[in-house]
This record gives structure tokens, sequence and C-alpha cells, in this order.
């Protein structure tokens, strides 16, 4: 007797024996009951299990029909009961079959100049957390703060502000030699990119004139400036120093937001010299501190960097690869300096706060905003230009500037019909997958690598 129930939380089991279900069953486990007895198997259950509860999958190799479970963001549970013969104990087991990253996800959502970015975490969750801490520290002596709240830098940071500084150069350096094999193309007259021998079809262009145009693009070449998006940030030479006025707001200079990141969390760059406290600050007040008194110790030693730091190769210098293996060589190499980018400025910006505008692209690292008057976003005269800040999230910070992805590059082009079928990448990704590399497991979702596409739109038509 064999019965097959799927539960998904209070939905009502579907119980069923039928012989199709004990032929698929019997077929995928043959090799699993090669060497016993004939025993009586059943399949008690399949329901969603908590992210807490894992069980690894080693030991239940020779189970072969577990791989058409592994679709989905959701985790299965599936509990064996084996009932041998009478001299046999039954026993019960719990399989988990885990997948971090949905089978199919839903594009970034697209916010309009007049919407505001919402906040990573609710006002309502904010307020709460601080009612919380005020009422934990109520009769408690003052812990004193630690790095970098202090002053002072978090030395097991500093390695991860190098690596990401220097994948930061090396991406850039990468993708202008794949700019020579790969084509990458850019609207005229909006920020779309597209990365493909011929631009997409779509009416999504929000430029100049586009109304004429019927929201056509007009492509051209792209830069690796269209494709890594240059976010610059006010540079600080004592990042605990008062707001940036609005008078400063010429004086400063600005430079890379993910350079500022580094330089705060560590790395010594000549051409912009960073305050280094050896001591913690005094604090007085919320807003008010004083330097500790550094006479007493010995003469600072002139800053250098830990490890070289990569330089920019001119435009004029750039040799492109020369085979397919260096292609691909070359596009695994510029992946991995992408998510090494990423992963450490998320690192980063947990210990050392960025700020971002609500309203307009503007980021600032620091804990608080500047107060430089230059937000034109919508309604800016309301505020009388001044940003709306509050805390950053990676993607402000580095912006993925998702492109459509082309399934065959050598095959016919994207079709305006079929727009559906169609997934997206980051620019990065796609260029190396469009050179030979492997497309990365977290962005696959979003690529719909499973999704049969159409060969023509009546076949379109025909899909429910």
């Amino acid at each position: 007797m064999l019965s097959v129930a799927l539960q998904h939380s209070s939905v009502t089991p579907l119980v069923g024996g039928t012989s199709s279900c004990r032929q698929a069953c019997s077929a995928c486990s043959g090799s699993f009951l090669k060497h016993t007895k004939p025993r009586h198997f059943t399949l008690s259950s399949i329901s969603y299990l908590h992210k807490s509860e894992f069980v690894r999958l080693s030991g239940y190799s020779n189970i072969g029909f577990l791989d058409s479970l592994k679709v989905g963001g959701d985790e299965f549970r599936l509990v064996l009961k084996c009932a041998s013969l009478p001299r046999i104990s039954s026993h019960t087991s719990a399989l988990v079959i885990k997948n971090e990253h949905p089978q199919n996800s839903d594009f970034p959502k697209y916010y309009s100049k007049k919407e505001k970015k919402p906040f990573p975490v609710p006002i309502v969750e904010l307020r709460r957390a601080a009612r919380e801490r005020l009422k934990k520290s109520r009769g408690q002596p003052r812990k004193p703060m630690p790095p970098p709240k202090n002053g002072l830098l978090v030395k097991s940071l500093i390695p991860l502000a190098y690596e990401v500084i220097n994948a930061r150069t090396l991406l850039i350096n990468n993708l202008k030699k794949l700019l020579k094999v790969v084509t990458v193309q850019a609207c005229k007259y909006c920020n779309e990119i597209h990365v493909g021998p011929v631009g997409h079809p779509f009416r999504s262009c929000r430029g100049t004139r586009a109304a004429v145009r019927n929201g056509l693009h007009d492509w051209t070449n792209a830069t690796v400036d269209d494709i890594l998006v240059s976010v610059d940030a006010y540079h600080l030479h004592d990042r605990l120093r008062r707001r940036i006025s609005h008078d400063e707001r010429y004086s400063i200079p600005r430079i890379p937001a993910v350079v500022e990141l580094c330089i705060q969390a560590g790395v010594c760059i000549p051409e912009y010299p960073a305050k280094r406290r050896r001591k913690a600050i005094i604090r007085i007040s919320k807003s008010e501190f004083v330097d500790a008194d550094e006479t007493h110790l010995p003469d600072p030693k002139p800053e250098t960097p830990l490890v070289p730091i990569l330089t920019e190769i001119p435009d004029s210098e750039i040799v492109p690869p020369s085979s397919e293996e260096e292609i691909i060589l070359l596009a695994e190499e510029t992946l991995r300096a992408w998510e090494t980018m990423r992963v450490g400025s998320n690192k980063l910006m947990k210990m050392y706060p960025v700020r971002v505008c609500g309203y307009c692209p503007e980021v600032h690292v620091g804990a608080s905003g500047h107060k430089a008057q230059n937000c034109g976003a919508h309604k800016h005269q309301q505020r009388n230009g001044q940003h709306g800040w509050q805390r950053a999230v990676l993607d402000n910070l580095i912006p993925p500037r998702y492109v459509w992805h082309v399934p065959d590059v050598n095959g016919p082009p994207l079709k305006r019909e079929l727009r559906s079928f169609y997934g997206q990448a980051p620019a990065v990704v796609e260029i190396c997958v469009q050179a030979g590399a492997a497309a990365p497991e977290q962005y696959k979702s979003t690529m719909r690598l499973d999704i049969g596409i159409p060969a023509s739109v009546e076949e379109a038509e025909m899909v429910v």
C-alpha cells in the first residue's frame, strides 16, 4: 500500500494511492531496495518547514525523485516511514530540501522620480527598538563607545577595505577589456543600456522627446561609466567633524562613494588624507566631543598602505583578450571582483554608516548627512533643497543597473511581443555571462533561465 500526502500549512492533505504513483516511486527507489528484502514504504507527508530546520541530504543520494522537488524558494519536508519485517523495528527519517534562491522572482521595482525611497527598516520598528534600548539602559552604567563611534578604526575591517578598493579597480580594468569583445549599447536620451549586438525593441525610453519616438531607444556604444554608475560623495578629512554646511559644498572634494567608504575604514590614499586617532574621543554630549591628549604617545609613523593599491589603466593602453580561453578567464575574474566589491562593501556599511537621500541619488558616507541644499528631486522647493537622509542599502551605494538577459546571443533578437518571457540581470553579470562565464546562483531567479521562450507570437498566445 502506498499513500502520498502533500500538505501546505493548513491546506487539507491530498491522499492518493494510484498505480502511477506506485510505479514512479518503485522505479525511483529501485537502487535503494536492491540489496534488501521487500519492505513496506509509506510516504507520510510533504510539508513546508521553517528556515531553522535543516538536514543534509548526503545520506539520501540514491533517492532519485528528490531532484524534482528542488524547485522554488521554499523548503519541503519529506518524511519516509519504513516499516520492515516484524523482526526489524520501524524508523522514521525526515528530509529537508532547501533552496535559498527561488526559481523565479520579480524584477527590482522601478521607483519614479516622484516617489520616495522606502526605509530599509520601518519607522515603527525603529521607534520600538529605541524604546527597548532606553528601557534596558535605565539604571545601568554607561558603556564605553566601541569603534568606530569613538573615533578609532575597526582593525579587523582594514584588510577588507583594501580588498574592496582593489576589487573595484580590477573590475573597471576588466570591463574596459570586455567591452572590446562584448557589445554593449546605451540609449542617447535615457540611462538605459543593453548588452547584445542588437538593441532591444521595447518602448521604455523616458528621455527627451520620447513621445515623438513612441518610446523607442536610439542606441549608441556604451562606456564603463554607463555600466558602473558613478555615485560620488564628499570626502571627509575627519569623519567625526561637524556636518558640511551649504557654503562648503564647493570647497570639499567629491570622490566615488565606495572609495570614501574604504578610506574611512582604514585605506591610506595620499591624495585624500584622513585623520587617524590613536586614542578614543571624550564625549561631552550627544553632539560635542574633544580629542584625547596624545602628546605622551610616541610620534606616529608615516601612514603607508598595507597592500599595494591598484591603479586604473588608461583607455589607450587597454589590450583586449586574444583567445576564447582568455575571454572566459577574464569574465570569471570580473564576476569574482564584482562579488568581492559588493559583499565587502555590505560588511563595511554595517560598521561605517552610509546615508542616502530619500528623494534623489545623493549619498553621504558618515553618521549624519550634509547640509548642502542641492536636492533637485520632486517638490524640492518645499524642503528648500535639503535632502531627506535615511539609511542607505547596498544598491544605493553600488547600483546594479539591471538589463534584459539575452538567451542566445547568436540567435534571433528579442521580440517585443515576448517581453514577459525574458529575464533580467545586472549589467556586469550579463556581460560576463555573454563572455562565457557561468551565471551566479543568486541571479538565476531574475534571469529566468528555466522558462521556455516560444518560437513565435502564435505559440506565445497559446500559453495559459
